[in-house]
């Protein structure tokens, strides 16, 4: 008969709303909070620093500043106090991105803000991504809207850059503005998608899709995994040199 060796796991004080929790040494926030015995609802998401849903504000003891970090990502230490952001309120404009036009024009009448930054690029030092997020922001008051979308990309929406900003600048809905703007006036089109589109259109795909509409999610997901995958030969070269 086999038995089982319980080893002790260490433990480590974490305050969460101002509460004393003892949790095991080496996990997460996100972990954290779940052992405390939270349900969490809002502020989790993909659990994999994608996503952006979990931004957290903590501070550790004896240190007077408030550090903020993605809750799935962030680890814990002894004595740190903590609460989470699940929605920052940023300000947000709302617009018809038809009407728009992809110059500074646009940027500064719905974002005159970034007209304030002071350059102290708190917003790059607060990214988890570690995106450029002062050079984004410069690009789009100036008007290089491919720039700010390009820099940008990976951008997760958590807020955390807004809730750096001594300017109070938007920074992560100026750049969903520039994707926006991007992709609608600049990109060029790609010929691929306009005929697939014209294809679904006019119904060429109808019965295909009444077909998987009608299996199980075991008969979908076996399709999936079965599914014809686009050739290597049909993958830009330059694509082969990166990966």
């Amino acid at each position: 008969m086999s038995v089982a060796i319980q080893r002790e796991v260490e433990q480590v004080d974490v305050f969460i709303m101002g509460k004393r929790y003892q949790v095991p040494k080496g996990l997460t926030i996100l972990k954290a909070l779940e052992y405390a015995g939270y349900r969490l609802v809002r502020g989790v998401g993909c659990r994999a620093g994608f996503c952006g849903a979990c931004a957290t504000v903590y501070r550790k003891e004896g240190d007077f500043r408030l550090r903020v970090g993605l809750a799935c990502q962030t680890v814990i230490e002894d004595r740190m106090y903590l609460t989470q952001i699940p929605f920052y309120p940023a300000v947000k404009k709302t617009y018809d991105i038809e009407q728009l036009r992809p110059d500074a024009d646009t940027i500064l009448r719905l974002y005159p803000e970034v007209t304030r930054c002071l350059q102290c690029n708190t917003c790059r030092k607060v990214c988890p991504q570690d995106l450029d997020v002062m050079r984004y922001i410069a690009a789009a008051a100036r008007g290089d809207i491919a720039k700010a979308a390009d820099l940008s990309f990976d951008c997760l929406q958590c807020g955390l850059c807004t809730s750096r900003c001594p300017a109070e600048i938007s920074h992560y809905n100026v750049a969903t503005l520039a994707r926006r703007l991007y992709g609608r006036h600049l990109a060029p089109p790609a010929p691929h998608l306009t005929a697939r589109i014209r294809e679904l259109t006019e119904g060429q795909f109808d019965k295909e899709v009444a077909q998987m509409r009608a299996l199980s999610p075991d008969q979908l997901q076996t399709l999936y995994a079965e599914r014809d995958i686009e050739p290597e030969e049909l993958v830009p070269v330059s694509k082969k040199d990166e990966d």
